[in-house]
């Protein structure tokens, strides 16, 4: 009986201490600034810690002086503080100071610091953790010990991780880019890297103890596509709970929704997502030429111009599940399941005129209506073991995955009106006919691999690993045929299309990858330094079912290195110095030897013995970061000397292999080989400038020279810039309004140049009950509807122009609303499965059948 009074006495005392620390305390702001005892200059980024005198080990505010050592901030609260101060290389300093009720500022004037090896024992030395840092390949924000976090969500406060940028949309940015990967305790989250703003918006902050910008990914790391790596550092296991955010959106472009959710129970921990979008496609337009120039005019060219348009919509869906299971402290199982993909449907027409390029004499004219649809998915499942030791940073993981990616393209295409103007002309006409092009193409991947990682002594760490990939590529191009002199011709073409089966083409591309690699990295103080080597055989074995092409296998070796060095400089600043090579295999696009003759005037097909590309990259980067600014530079020289390129030449249509029923007129002929020799060198940078406490300005700013060469003298070379920018401004009662613009230059490739481009985008969003409901209003590009797209390829004989006038104008609000609250996130092994030595390219549903 005793106990149960004792129990209930304990639970009224806490009751009362939580309706103490929930009722609404008086604020003040306290100022002052920091000086050097000798200089009497400003100390820069000192940070200060703010407690009450009976709490210390409780801080209720956490600074950083600005460029002139000045602070002030607002402080919860009267009564007697203590004030901390510490800064890298000097003396602490510790100041008492009183708040009365109703005192609206303290100011605690000008205070002096001191190098620490001049005075000693003068002030007691209070240990605190400064709220960022930096390391040689990463930045740390403490999100534990800022009191904002209390109340905040991850997302609200990555607006404070240096090297991130959150805008008006909440789309987030890490080190100027949106290509980047989220981690959480060291392991890969694909949900999260996927949808990253729903995920993180519905994190509380005070389940987070750090978030790590990682930089300079090391060996274990795996960069590719990547700005950076956002690692979110949870408090620790234990807690429970869940939550569920639910969204929508509608602009002039289709409609779209979504919901996300996260529950954990014990041991067992879920986290589901769904997200689904319409799109419509406004009529877009397209236009160009294709003209002989005027020494390779002979009785069998013709400049050719053409105009058109199109329309089309789509579908898009994607969906994952994740779980995890802690069997104990050391060893965790989880497992994963996505899927992502949708479809098109199109349609559209082109009228053709040619005409005698000596003269202009017209030769002949042809209209050609076209309808297509597509789809394409990825679906893959994965498990992971990890089995950690009582070792430091010793682990072991196991880990399986499997990848499927269908891809179906149907289309059609006529020819209408066609009139030749020259007899010569007129067989080349009646050659034409209606095509219809129905294709499949799948990729399916069966992954195994291991890794293992372990400490020796104090500053050596070895990593080890295997893999083996069981790759398999199928595609099948089925050509339909019909004479456009048909009189029972009609327009949806049923049963009158004959099968072509010299135009088509099956084949199956078997490509199993053996790998293995080795890692040494060392840490000495402020220096650490990595060494890696991986080596892979690759077997390819192609055979060809449908269609012409000869079976062939072929194998080959390659030993990957990497290495780099960095240097800390200070807490605030480093400088890193990198070298690795990456290898990029063609995908099935690339691959794929069908051949395209839908427009007889243009014809393409791919390459089935390409090799991989080779690149080799050296880069030079230099980090700092203040209160105020954040600045990351980057240098960076890279070579390729077997890069895959498309090649265009102008020749007679009895060249081309496998071409049925040529005419013996010039065409362009277009395929893919490895004859490139690529030289790039780019300076990139990025600055974030906080110009107040509510105004953001950012910027992402990158300059490159490349220089490209081919076979038969064939270069080329020229600059390009890229500029991001924007400035985003929080105001009173939780809204927010961000404006944001970027633009580029004409991009350069072997045979021409690609097309520059600017867009802009305005959003205002508002928080309603307590942050759980968001409305945002967004537009982009609103004075202007269209914009214009333009390249140009040369070759010998011929310059080929396109122009397409699209739509690039939208606008539309989006709302969310997030029950619950989450605490624990879904744990996955710290090393997993991750293929990207694919290059890709090419366009969705591959081989050209869906154009």
């Amino acid at each position: 009986m005793k106990t149960k009074w004792i129990v209930l006495l304990c639970l009224l005392m806490v009751s009362g201490m939580a309706a103490a620390q929930n009722a609404p305390l008086s604020t003040f702001q306290v100022k002052g600034v920091l000086l050097d005892s000798l200089t009497q200059e400003g100390e820069p980024y000192a940070t200060i810690k703010i407690v009450k005198k009976e709490a210390p080990a409780k801080a209720l505010k956490m600074m950083v002086t600005d460029m002139k050592g000045k602070f002030q901030e607002k402080v919860p609260g009267t009564g007697d503080f203590i004030m901390t101060i510490t800064s890298v290389g000097r003396n602490p300093i510790v100041k008492p100071f009183s708040a009365a009720a109703g005192e609206k500022v303290v100011d605690l004037g000008t205070l002096y610091v001191t190098d620490a090896s001049n005075e000693l024992g003068q002030v007691e030395i209070v240990a605190q953790k400064p709220l960022v840092k930096a390391d040689i390949d990463k930045i740390e924000y403490n999100v534990q010990d800022d009191p904002d976090s209390k109340s905040n969500s991850v997302l609200e406060m990555l607006r404070k991780v240096p090297l991130v940028t959150v805008d008006g949309e909440d789309n987030i940015k890490v080190n100027g880019s949106s290509s980047f990967k989220v981690y959480v305790n060291g392991k890969p989250n694909n949900m999260m890297s996927n949808n990253p703003t729903e995920v993180l918006k519905s994190m509380p902050a005070n389940s987070i103890k750090h978030i790590e910008v990682i930089t300079n990914p090391g060996p274990k790391y795996d960069a590719e596509g990547v700005g950076g790596i956002l690692n979110i550092v949870t408090v620790g296991p234990g807690l429970e709970g869940y939550t569920a955010t639910f969204s929508g959106n509608v602009s002039n472009r289709g409609v779209g929704g979504g919901v996300f959710g996260t529950i954990k129970s014990g041991k067992l921990t879920v986290s589901a997502r769904y997200n689904y979008n319409h799109n419509e496609s406004p009529r877009n337009y397209n236009s160009g030429s294709q003209h002989v120039t005027p020494e390779a005019v002979n009785e069998n060219s013709a400049n050719i111009d053409y105009e058109g348009s199109n329309k089309s919509r789509g579908d898009f869906q994607s969906g994952s599940l994740e779980a995890s299971y802690d069997i104990d402290t050391l060893r965790l199982v989880s497992v994963s399941f996505g899927l992502w993909g949708g479809g098109n449907r199109g349609h559209g027409t082109s009228d053709y005129i040619a005409t005698f390029p000596d003269g202009g004499a017209p030769l002949y004219s042809y209209s050609r209506p076209n309808r297509n649809k597509s789809s394409w998915y990825s679906i893959d499942g994965g498990i992971d073991y990890q089995r950690l030791f009582k070792v430091k940073d010793r682990m072991l993981t196991f880990s399986y995955k499997i990848n499927t990616r269908p891809e179906t393209s149907d289309a059609y295409s006529e020819y209408r009106d066609e009139e030749a103007q020259s007899p010569d002309w007129a067989a080349f006409l009646y050659s034409l006919k209606n095509q219809h092009n129905d294709g499949e193409q799948n990729t399916t991947e069966h992954t195994f691999q291991a890794d293992y990682t372990t400490p020796i002594g104090k500053i050596h760490t070895v990593e080890a690993g295997a893999k083996y990939i069981l790759r398999n590529n199928s595609s099948e191009n089925d050509r339909y045929d019909r004479r456009i002199s048909d009189p029972n011709m009609n327009t949806d073409g049923s049963n009158e299309y004959e099968y072509n089966r010299d135009q088509s083409s099956h084949y199956k591309h078997l490509n199993d990858i053996i790998a293995a690699y080795l890692g040494y990295s060392v840490r000495v103080k402020k220096l650490s330094g990595r060494l890696g080597v991986r080596y892979e055989h690759t077997i390819q074995d192609v055979k060809y079912l449908v269609g012409k092409g000869d079976n062939f296998t072929k194998n080959f070796d390659d030993v990957v290195p990497s290495a780099s060095l960095g240097w800390k400089l200070t807490d605030m600043s480093n400088l890193r110095l990198g070298y690795n090579m990456r290898i990029y295999r063609p995908g099935i696009w690339y691959l794929n030897p069908y051949l395209d003759d839908s427009n007889p005037t243009y014809i393409s097909q791919g390459n089935s013995r390409l090799d991989s590309e080779k690149n080799h990259s050296f880069n030079l980067s230099y980090s700092n970061f203040t209160q105020k600014f954040n600045i990351n530079l980057s240098a960076r020289y890279s070579f390729t000397n077997n890069s895959i390129e498309n090649i265009t030449a102008l020749m007679p249509d009895t060249q081309i292999e496998g071409l049925k029923n040529p005419t013996g007129k010039d065409v362009l002929y277009s395929t893919y080989a490895n004859i490139g020799k690529n030289r790039n060198a780019s300076l990139d940078g990025y600055v974030n400038w906080n110009a107040t406490s509510s105004t953001r300005i950012y910027t992402n700013l990158s300059g490159s020279y490349s220089y490209i060469k081919g076979a038969e003298g064939m270069s080329n070379h020229g600059w390009n810039f890229f500029a991001y920018g924007g400035i985003q401004q929080s105001l009173p009662r939780d809204w927010r309004i961000s404006l944001n613009g970027f633009g580029q230059t004409p991009w350069v490739m072997l045979q021409g140049k690609g097309s520059g481009f600017f867009s802009y985008s305005l959003s205002v969003n508002k928080s309603f009950l307590d942050k759980r409901l968001t409305l945002s209003a967004f537009a982009s590009n609103f004075f202007k509807k269209y914009m214009n797209q333009s390249s140009t390829t040369e070759g010998a004989g011929f310059i080929s122009k396109s122009d397409y006038r699209y739509c690039m104008q939208r606008f539309g609000v989006s709302v969310s609303y997030r029950i619950g609250e989450l605490r624990a996130s879904v744990k996955k092994a710290a090393r997993t499965i991750s293929n990207d030595d694919v290059k890709s390219g090419g366009g969705e549903g591959g081989g050209g059948a869906a154009e």
